[in-house]
């Protein structure tokens, strides 16, 4: 027996002997995930074949380091239910796959198998969920794990190794097309939600490849991939505390990011991959690249195989899709990097190898009939889309009275992939509902008195005229299914799409008319009801003017119809709250709620000040009562004030308990959020920060109690000297719910 192959050893021995065994060419396939793994397994019927450019790679380097993608199914892929895998030939693919690498290898060495999970699995029959916007408007981040377990379990099914999952940008211009792959706009909300889903899957047994690292959100102008152009204090009260959080969650593998900052491109940034990622976060697993972003720093290098050497040697240790790191073994021949470097990067591929397992466990069982999710079994993701919707408006129209007609209109009302964001499979339709099937099945078609896409908006208006209540569906579309091209990274260049990957927009307005849709059925309607379903914040001013009553629900998965169905009928109160702010007009980006201080933010001549609705904002329909605040210092550690400093941790330095009272005659829902505003600092703080929140449903009638906690790290400050501390002075405490303050105080520590 050979050392690595003694299973009494640690993964790093195991990987540590393995690797002095391999030639460096068999190294350099180690860190390679160039395939798309779609196209590695053909099926026809139920004949499965191996791509030859499969086969091809494998025997080039001797082995295979990670396939990516071998289950994914969209219109990038080209895998749908004719030709895609699903079931046990699926199974069965990932075992024919794994063989011929195991037979090709010198020392029997199995792939790695990563696969997209953004919002749910992006395979066939993947269990999905609400986009990650929605699931930060629940502001229940233990909802978000419950789902992820199940993402997780179905995952694990498959084999899946490695499952990227979009937890780390932060939504800091909705102009951006993936501002639906994030949670919202707060670090500290975003960093709750991340942590979560990471400790959901992994819990499952499958490591989570968090992405994306770092500031992607911030961009320029808004576009895709762009420069985030923003120095070190905004990058660590912004940017890096989603990714200190998932570090500390555990997450296996951090994807890098194609932005650059500050003039650096994020996958040839040493300083962010090796010092803070591990240094400061101290992140043991794998650091990945993103599609293609290795060879473009040959905009840089002006050569390939630098490109690939830059990016080992700043902290990238697999590859995706690219050419650079492919030639891994010719760089170092050239001398580009040394051999250590090398040797680091494949131990901790190795390493992770053995860590799963994968050496004991080559295959998966054939026999082993596969779980179905389906919603009566797995309702965590109809609950996570309850939960996301927010209710922004109500004059009295909501919930739906019995015994009105209704017509529902509009081109979002019954439109499956318009509920379900980019980066989305094929969906059956029976494992889905939208508005129109829910309306149908819940208020029964004597009562619905119409339904119209949209297209004809003289029609459409004369339907609206007909009924007591119209309910206009609108909204934006991330759906890859209808003509769309793309880039050899999978973004979209064209086709129906205005949100999503690559679809980046300059004027926020909704697509298709929709305004003028809007401006026709609100002439002729008695009472309107605007539902969007939206994958990232429009400015609309006329329409919630305009309108009644206002739903918002960013794509909330498939079974958003139903969801938001129930709560426009009164079988729930809505509890959703805003993750990020709605601006009036583009020109006032940006518009978070968090700017720093020094300032009145938004103040144009030719605009009203303010957001349009601010992060937090929303509604139920009754109204919960606040009371019986109590303020609780924390004793804190002897001679830490008069020393002047505090320890920068989870120490608890202050609690606020208060009660929750629900007066009305059905349950609703309390969302508390304490906010902060540091008022005596080094350096311009913010003019107020989200430090805590909580959410409870309650009873009819009933109360519940609430302790919301501040601890050292939230309320420090990085210094003049960027250095974080706990700096002593006076505080401004907030509670809100809704938008709406609750309690106010100014506490000095």
């Amino acid at each position: 027996m050979l050392p690595f192959q003694d299973t009494k050893l640690s993964p790093k021995e195991r990987a540590h002997d393995l690797c002095a065994r391999l030639t460096s060419r068999e190294k350099t396939g180690q860190l390679n995930q160039r395939l798309y793994g779609f196209q590695s397994v053909r099926r026809e019927g139920e004949r499965l074949t191996l791509d030859e450019a499969f086969r091809k790679e494998v025997l080039r380097f001797g082995g295979l380091g990670t396939l990516y993608g071998l289950y994914r199914a969209d219109p990038w892929s080209g895998r749908n239910r004719e030709n895609g895998l699903y079931g046990q030939n699926a199974v069965r693919a990932y075992n024919l796959a794994q063989r011929f690498v195991v037979e090709h290898s010198r020392f029997g060495i199995p792939m790695l198998v990563s696969s997209e999970c953004p919002h749910g699995h992006q395979a066939l029959d993947g269990y999905l969920l609400p986009v990650n916007l929605a699931a930060g408007a629940t502001f229940q981040p233990e909802l978000l794990y419950e789902a992820g377990k199940v993402c997780g379990r179905q995952l694990r099914e498959l084999g899946v190794d490695l499952a990227l999952v979009s937890t780390l940008d932060i939504l800091r211009d909705p102009r951006w097309g993936r501002s639906e792959e994030c949670y919202g706009e707060d670090p500290f909300h975003a960093s709750c939600f991340a942590r979560a889903i990471v400790r959901g899957i992994q819990s499952q047994g499958v490591a989570v490849v968090a992405k994306h690292f770092c500031a992607q959100g911030e961009t320029t102008g808004g576009l895709n991939a762009s420069a985030a152009r923003i120095g070190p204090r905004e990058l660590r009260e912004i940017h890096l505390p989603a990714a200190k959080a998932v570090c500390q969650a555990g997450a296996r593998g951090i994807m890098a990011a194609y932005n650059e900052i500050d003039g650096v491109p994020c996958h040839a940034n040493e300083t962010l991959l090796r010092e803070i990622l591990r240094g400061e976060f101290g992140f043991d697993g794998l650091i990945m690249a993103d599609g293609c972003a290795i060879d473009r720093l040959n905009d840089q290098t002006g050569d390939t195989v630098a490109s690939g050497a830059l990016a080992l040697r700043s902290g990238v240790e697999i590859s995706l899709w690219d050419e650079g790191f492919s030639r891994l073994d010719e760089a170092l021949e050239r001398g580009l990097m040394d051999e250590e470097t090398l040797n680091r990067a494949v131990e901790r591929v190795l390493a992770l190898k053995f860590e799963r397992g994968l050496f004991e466990r080559l295959y998966l069982p054939e026999e082993r009939p596969l779980t179905f999710f389906s919603k009566e079994a797995f309702p965590q993701s109809l609950a996570l889309s309850r939960e996301s919707i927010v209710l922004l408006k109500n004059e009295g129209v909501l919930p739906l009275r019995a015994g009105e007609t209704l017509a529902l209109i509009g081109p979002a009302a019954d439109d499956l992939y318009r509920q379900l964001g980019d980066y989305t499979p094929p969906v059956e339709p029976e494992a889905a509902c939208t508005l129109l099937q829910g309306l149908r099945q819940m208020s029964g078609p004597e009562r619905l008195l119409c339904y119209d896409n949209g297209s004809d908006p003289e029609r459409a208006a004369a339907l609206a005229a007909k009924a007591d209540t119209v309910v206009l569906a609108l909204g934006g579309s991330s759906s890859r299914f209808e003509q769309a091209r793309f880039d050899t990274n999978g973004a979209a260049l064209s086709g129906s799409m205005d949100c999503g990957e690559g679809v980046d927009s300059a004027g926020l307005r909704l697509p298709d008319g929709q305004h003028e849709l809007f401006a026709r059925v609100r002439a002729a309607a008695k009472k309107l009801v605007t539902v969007l379903i939206i994958g990232r914040p429009y400015a609309v001013p006329e329409i919630a003017e305009g309108s009644d009553g206002l739903l918002v629900a960013f794509y909330p998965g498939p079974w958003g119809g139903q969801a938001l169905a129930e709560i426009l009928l009164g079988r729930f109160s809505p509890s959703g709250r805003l993750p990020v702010s709605f601006p009036r007009h583009p020109g006032q980006l940006p518009v978070y709620y968090n700017p720093k201080a020094g300032i009145v933010p938004w103040s144009y001549a030719d605009s009203k000040q303010g957001p349009l609705f601010s992060f937090g904002d929303g509604l139920g329909y009754g109204r919960i009562q606040y009371r019986d605040f109590e303020l609780l210092p924390k004793p804190l550690p002897e001679g830490t004030l008069s020393e002047g400093t505090l320890p920068v941790d989870d120490t608890p330095v202050l609690e606020l308990h208060f009660r929750a009272e629900n007066p009305g005659p059905a349950e609703e829902t309390a969302v508390p959020m304490l906010f902060v505003t540091d008022l005596e600092s080094d350096v311009t703080r913010r003019v107020r920060e989200l430090k805590a929140f909580d959410k409870k449903a309650v009873p009819a009638g009933e109360s519940a109690a609430f302790s919301l906690t501040l601890t050292a790290e939230g309320l420090a400050v990085w210094n003049r000297r960027m250095e974080r501390e706990l700096q002593r002075g006076r505080f401004r405490l907030c509670l809100q719910d809704g938008g709406r303050s609750l309690y106010e105080t100014i506490w000095t520590l």
